[in-house]
């Protein structure tokens, strides 16, 4: 199951969401503006959609039973699947719907700088979400690109969020920009085309949360690092010969399963090939917490090679 940060994570953009959706509703009422009410939109599918997440972490915490025995980690891939389709169904659909219809029939924004004022209160409360699910997200980046590394993540609870804000920040400073340039420029159909905007942005962060989600919802292995940390672990048995397999499936996101094949030195007793596996394993949980159950095969580097050519 993810851990105690992820919560944080949600909980923090769920309140933000939550009371932004809220006040940009009325202003949108109030003002007739269209970017405003694609933003409404957007900041009510976020707040839903972390309450799904919530609710993804709280169903993958349940303990393995004999329909599924090694746990329902996965459950939380299948909810942030989900959170991906509504982004792009009610989120992008909605605000480019919205956006369109301004343009073909414009209409004068009414008190525009109620609209400001909202749209600059949110900036700010989104930008402490953004904060708060960046900083988090930031722990597990290890040196890599923040691209690379949402790819790499495991955990769709944080980098969720990390994009949902990501995509709430931008949409924010298109919706200003269209209201500003409508007004100064007296052309509303900017208003639409900044609707517009905002929905095919929620179309690429959606587009971008399916595509990684799936790969966790259909089975995705561990990080490299952890295939070449139980490499050392191994290496340092002298009664393996050769390692001729290592499987990994993240079952969740502090959730792995992990399968060795290892090809033991010759003449060695059936007890001495227990006992090493037992303190294999046991340096494996200890170095690796997260990987949760290890399998171990016994079997000679030809035998290996000949079952896997046969398939």
């Amino acid at each position: 199951m993810a851990g105690h940060s992820s919560k944080v994570v949600i909980f923090a953009a769920l309140a933000g969401n939550g009371l932004i959706a809220i006040t940009k509703a009325i202003a949108a009422a109030y003002t007739g503006s269209s970017a405003m009410f694609s933003e409404a939109i957007h900041s009510a599918v976020d707040t839903g959609n972390q309450g799904l997440l919530l609710y993804g972490l709280h169903r993958s915490a349940r303990p393995a039973d004999a329909r599924h025995p090694y746990g329902y980690g996965r459950e939380l891939y299948f909810w942030a699947f989900v959170v991906a389709l509504l982004v792009f169904a009610i989120g992008s659909g909605v605000s480019v719907y919205e956006g369109i219809h301004k343009i073909i029939d414009p209409q004068p924004i009414q008190n525009p700088m109620i609209n400001f004022i909202v749209l600059g209160a949110a900036l700010i409360f989104e930008g402490a979400a953004w904060f708060i699910a960046f900083k988090e997200f930031n722990k597990k980046v290890k040196g890599r690109n923040y691209f690379a590394a949402v790819a790499a993540s495991k955990d769709p609870s944080i980098f969720a969020v990390l994009l949902e804000d990501t995509a709430a920040l931008l949409g924010l400073l298109v919706a200003i920009a269209g209201l500003a340039l409508g007004i100064l420029l007296d052309i509303p159909e900017l208003d639409g085309l900044a609707s517009v905007i905002i929905g095919i942005l929620l179309a690429g962060i959606a587009w971008v949360l399916a595509y990684e989600t799936k790969g966790l919802l259909i089975g995705e292995g561990a990080d490299p690092e952890v295939e070449t940390n139980i490499r050392r672990i191994i290496a340092k048995h002298p009664e393996v010969l050769r390692v001729n397999e290592i499987l990994s499936l993240q079952n969740g996101p502090m959730d792995i399963l992990v399968t060795l094949s290892l090809d033991f030195k010759d003449g060695i007793l059936s007890q001495e090939i227990e006992n090493a596996i037992s303190k294999m394993e046991k340096q494996i949980r200890t170095a690796q917490p997260d990987v949760r159950k290890v399998f171990v095969e016994a079997q000679s580097w030809r035998a290996h090679n000949r079952a896997a050519n046969s398939n």
